[in-house]
């Protein structure tokens, strides 16, 4: 990338700092991303050390002024302190609030921090926030969204699972940047952990999982005009769970939550069917049925306890989950809990998923529900389960006293979108492109660009089109026509949408090109705001 360039991007990246009524740029082009320590655990820091590959910049966050000029791989030490942060590089020192470092002709590093036994380098910028109670730091990675996803992808899924699966790992990644289902910390939209997405920057970039990131530029899975929540996981174990019955609701903390109707639960083939019942759970997770999900090691798993070593560990899980509200009643730290009577699924999801079961024990009984609970109590050697696709198996002496609990399950993650050794195996075994693959496991979404709002200023988009086929679709507006330019050339189309139309959509496929593509969206006469964006068109096929 030219020198000139990259000091372009990172003006737009820095730029971005003080944008209050933001541009689509601004919200769609860049992701601020919290850096943990090497464990992947603390994001608030006391000190940490910096350095760019080449000359950088220590910049003034609210007048974008440089403060001082650093030479390449020279030390900038950033401590927490009382009154800011004390800042210390080439033997000279100062105290400051907010700031930014940049390196425009090469890459920034944390000195000692690796990804992958690599040293941690990264693209942009860095912006170094001191918390409002001032006992502590934020080293926030500023960054634009196509870089982001190549110290993504490859980190998130095996590039062995071929680049049709990459895409669409690629395509969920980003929204999943766009759209996070919460945002823990005001200060950035994600951290580099699985607590988001593993993001672990430059020096662990794939040839292969860039090219997916490149042919997918500017690409999201939507929803009724709106970019959807993608999760996804490693392993649904052959038939994905429905949102409302793996996640309560990040707000009010209701459970079951309200359904996304694009996160419904999607078996692999169209013979297996839902396992709400005890039996048909069973014998499903019982048994290696191919699906696209059978190569995972987490295909299929059991964990054993001796009956003595489960109560032990309940007494710590238990005391653990019960601050999260959903153990009833609550238990606590030196209650006793008992022998261990029975363990009974009470409810599944349509994957089989177990979404509340009783524990029932000599001193009480317990409810427990939602997968990620029940995963984090039933743990073995220190660690949890799997996932919550599972069925329970009980030995007992003559006098019907438990001996043994033995758990059988399916699956890894929470099971809810896109599966990855799914997408893998229908990319690789299936020849499937990654469209179809997004389609089958986000039940009735799209693809196109970020849609966007068009009023005072012009946006820009790239996106690629993979066959050369698009659509562009206009949500609200009561303009007469839209004028946009396509790869360099001006066009305008009328809009005859009527009153109780809800989208307009206008084939603009023979403006497009196969692969890169740019759009330019002009503002519609009269001050008239008007929201936007571009549909691909493809020839979807059967995927079971």
């Amino acid at each position: 990338m030219g020198t000139k360039i990259k000091y372009l991007i990172i003006f737009m990246l820095f730029a971005v700092l003080f944008i209050n009524c933001r541009t689509a740029f601004a919200d769609y082009n860049i992701v601020r991303v919290g850096i943990t320590d090497n464990k992947f655990q603390n994001v608030l820091k006391q000190e940490v050390t910096v350095y760019g590959t080449s000359d950088c910049d220590i910049c003034d966050k609210e007048t974008r002024k440089v403060i001082a000029k650093v030479s390449a791989n020279s030390d900038i030490t950033i401590k927490n302190g009382i009154t800011g942060l004390d800042v210390i590089t080439e033997g000279k020192g100062g105290t400051l609030r907010d700031f930014v470092i940049i390196c425009p002709q090469g890459y920034l590093g944390v000195k000692g921090l690796t990804r992958k036994g690599k040293p941690a380098l990264y693209h942009g910028a860095f912006e170094v926030v001191q918390s409002k109670d001032r006992k502590g730091f934020y080293l926030v990675n500023l960054v634009e969204v196509q870089e982001y996803l190549k110290g993504v992808v490859p980190n998130e899924m095996p590039v062995r699972f071929g680049l049709e699966a990459l895409k669409a790992q690629t395509v969920a990644a980003r929204n999943y940047v766009l759209t996070p289902r919460t945002q823990a910390y005001e200060e950035f939209n994600v951290v580099d952990s699985v607590a988001s997405q593993v993001y672990f920057g430059v020096n662990t970039e794939d040839d292969l999982a860039t090219r997916a990131v490149m042919e997918t530029d500017g690409i999201v899975a939507l929803y009724n005009n709106e970019p959807i929540l993608a999760l996804y996981s490693s392993t649904a174990g052959g038939y994905t769970e429905s949102y409302a019955y793996a996640f309560s609701d990040p707000h009010t903390k209701m459970f079951p939550s309200i359904n996304r109707p694009y996160l419904t639960a999607v078996p692999d083939k169209s013979e297996f069917e839902p396992m709400e019942e005890e039996e048909k759970a069973r014998e499903f997770y019982g048994t290696k049925i191919p699906s696209f999900d059978i190569e995972s090691p987490y295909y299929r798993w059991k964990k054993e306890w001796a009956v003595g070593e489960l109560e032990n560990i309940l007494k710590t899980t238990l005391v653990a989950q019960s601050k999260t509200g959903f153990v009833h009643p609550a238990f606590k730290q030196g209650d006793d809990l008992g022998k261990i009577k029975d363990i009974k699924v009470m409810r599944r999801g349509a994957s089989g998923k177990v979404i509340e079961l009783e524990l029932m024990t000599s001193k009480g009984c317990y409810r427990i529900a939602k997968e990620l609970v029940i995963r984090r109590v039933f743990q073995k050697d220190g660690i949890s389960l799997p996932s919550a696709n599972i069925f329970f198996e009980n030995k007992a002496d003559t006098y019907g006293n438990i001996t043994d609990i033995t758990i059988y399950g399916g699956g890894y993650g929470h099971g809810v979108g896109m599966s990855q050794y799914g997408a893998g195996y229908m990319a690789t075994k299936l020849n499937q492109p990654y469209y179809n693959i997004l389609r089958h496991y986000y039940t009735g979404v799209n693809l196109g660009t970020m849609p966007v709002t068009v009023c005072g200023d012009e946006v820009k988009q790239t996106f690629w089109a993979p066959i050369g086929r698009a659509q562009l679709v206009i949500t609200n507006s009561t303009a007469a026509k839209i004028a946009v330019m396509i790869n360099g050339k001006t066009v305008e189309f009328p809009v005859t949408k009527t009153l109780f139309q809800k989208d307009y959509r206008i084939d603009i496929s023979r403006y497009i090109e196969d692969g890169a593509n740019t759009i330019i969206f002009y503002p519609p006469t009269l001050g008239r705001a008007v929201t936007l964006y571009v549909e691909l068109v493809e020839k979807y096929g059967t995927t079971s």
